[in-house]
């Protein structure tokens, strides 16, 4: 194994426990949610892939946003099923793609609202103010660890 390649490893994961680390103790400390499961391997992406189109900010905010809000709005029309979860799922990796902000730790969103019940404060607390501290959390640890340029800008976003 090359020493690189370790410390890439090595780093993605310090990276991905701080960003954990830090929602959930900010979760403690405030007695506010801001960590919900999905998060977990959003960090597996942020922290081992930030080059990754799937990793960039507006894919991991835009993604979960777009997927809570389908879970939510189920939610309120039914009780859970397994077909309505399976069409919550279905449903927020369609308008994911359509919308270009696909991160695949965001389709497990739907399920993870249903199952809890989850209401419309659930989107701002955790996902949204959660997804935005990992954004915020990788760039600041990428710039500061100089493990990789992240989020990445292309000529078409300028």
């Amino acid at each position: 194994m090359k020493r690189e390649h370790l410390y890439k490893a090595v780093m993605a994961g310090l990276g991905g426990g701080l960003g954990i680390f830090l929602l959930s103790a900010f979760s403690n400390w405030h007695d506010v949610v801001l960590l919900m499961a999905p998060f977990g391997a959003s960090c597996v992406l942020l922290f081992s892939v930030p080059a990754s189109p799937l990793s960039q900010p507006l894919n991991v905010v835009g993604g979960h946003l777009v997927s809570s809000v389908i879970g939510v709005l189920l939610v309120l029309l039914a009780a859970p099923s397994p077909l309505l979860i399976a069409f919550g799922v279905a449903l927020a990796i369609a308008l994911m793609s359509l919308m270009n902000v696909t991160h695949p730790p965001a389709g497990a969103d739907p399920i993870v609202i249903m199952l809890g019940a989850k209401g419309f404060s659930f989107l701002l607390f955790p996902v949204l103010t959660g997804s935005l501290s990992l954004v915020l959390t990788a760039c600041l640890f990428h710039r500061l660890s100089g493990t990789a340029q992240y989020p990445l800008i292309h000529k078409t976003q300028i």
